[in-house]
């Protein structure tokens, strides 16, 4: 029995299709989401000649360390941010042999949320080796923590699959 919701596994089937027919790898890098974006990707038989790596970069340090986003970044815009989202991808791209790249960094709840960025903010980053970058600035609200997460899921494997057809 898979932990995830049928609709995310329907998309990670697709990606992972999609993706092998094209020859073509993918690579995340998820605040938020903890690994759940690559555990949905990783769920689906013959992902192994999709998914090339997945970065875990809960703290700034590790986001710096792993994925080069620049600590004035952090520092100006914080880590729920799109520079910080753009930087993410740019990392998870160029840090590994993807050729598409999706990140994420949000506020999942119940904590953490302020008048500025609440709970339920999300900013997602999707790379690919062509140039093409897109960005999306999603408010979930305060739906729950796992809620936030999985939506996150959702939305970033569109943006996966946006950048297959780009």
């Amino acid at each position: 029995m898979s932990p995830f919701p049928p609709d995310i596994l329907t998309a990670a089937e697709a990606i992972i299709r999609d993706f092998t027919a094209a020859g073509l790898m993918v690579s995340t890098a998820e605040s938020c989401t903890g690994g759940l974006i690559s555990g949905a990707l990783t769920e689906i038989s013959g992902s192994s000649a999709v998914v090339d790596r997945g970065f875990v970069t809960y703290t700034n340090s590790a986001k710096t360390e792993l994925l080069g986003v620049q600590a004035e970044t952090l520092l100006r815009f914080g880590a729920v941010s799109e520079e910080t989202a753009r930087q993410m991808a740019h990392g998870a791209l160029f840090r590994s042999r993807a050729d598409i790249a999706v990140a994420v960094t949000g506020i999942a709840g119940p904590g953490g949320g302020s008048a500025e960025k609440p709970v339920g903010l999300v900013h997602l980053a999707a790379k690919s080796r062509a140039g093409v970058l897109i960005h999306r600035k999603m408010l979930y609200g305060d739906i729950g923590r796992s809620e936030v997460r999985l939506a996150t899921v959702r939305t970033a494997l569109e943006m996966v699959r946006l950048l297959l057809t780009h």
